[in-house]
């Protein structure tokens, strides 16, 4: 069997992101780096995942959903002794952030102990959409500035790509993204004139943030994960 069909028949990613993870050096095939998507394993090979046998990364996979609050980083550790998305998710073994929220902003964030899953979830070319809820100065939001938002924004980094944007009240916005820019939305709010008062994630991929509490935390199941490696 392929290399890319075997990782994702084991539940490592879905084909796709696998043969970005097998392409960017992140799997060995007996011991050797292997970056042929196409290359012939079998069971008997002994195949590792991001320096883990393809076994045990299966046998400890855990993916949690965080209602992560302001003030909070989305680091494992902090330099500055600051609470971290990590310090709020009490679990056995080492977890790992899926990309990152600003410290202002609230809402729904990943962790696990999965480096392909996160990778797929945060890797560009994979285009999964994050869904934020803004509330914003200087209502009415007026149709200029959501064609703007719907068309694309020019930052100092280069024109973001086109948000769907759904106007929810006078100050209130609710955009979908893909793209991972550092305080993305933020800027693309001020850029069009309306500096950001409150931002929240309500959705990352298939998952809602729903009713979870905010500081609150659960376990996603096999089905919720499944759904992600789909997306």
């Amino acid at each position: 069997m392929r290399l890319a069909k075997y990782l994702a028949h084991a539940g490592v990613a879905s084909r796709r992101a696998a043969e970005v993870i097998i392409a960017e050096g992140r799997v060995t095939v007996g011991g050797e780096v292997m970056t042929d998507p196409a290359r012939d394993v079998g069971d008997e090979d002994t195949i590792t995942v991001y320096g883990r046998p393809l076994g045990a990364h299966a046998e400890t996979r855990v993916v949690y959903a965080l209602n992560k609050p302001a003030g909070v980083v989305s680091t494992a550790k902090d330099t500055h002794g600051r609470r971290t998305v990590v310090d709020l998710v009490k679990a056995p073994g080492r977890l790992y952030p899926v990309g990152r929220l600003d410290a202002d902003t609230t809402g729904l964030i990943l962790l696990t102990d999965d480096g392909a899953l996160a990778h797929k979830l945060t890797h560009p070319s994979f285009e999964v959409p994050k869904v934020y809820r803004a509330k914003v100065r200087h209502p009415p939001v007026r149709q200029a500035a959501l064609r703007s938002l719907r068309e694309g924004v020019k930052l100092e980094d280069g024109t973001t790509s086109p948000a769907r944007v759904r106007q929810i009240g006078p100050a209130e916005l609710e955009l979908t993204i893909h793209e991972g820019r550092k305080r993305q939305v933020r800027r693309m709010c001020e850029a069009v004139g309306h500096r950001v008062e409150s931002l929240e994630r309500v959705a990352f991929g298939s998952l809602r943030l729903g009713d979870l509490p905010r500081g609150q935390h659960r376990q996603l199941s096999p089905a919720e994960v499944q759904r992600l490696r789909a997306d």
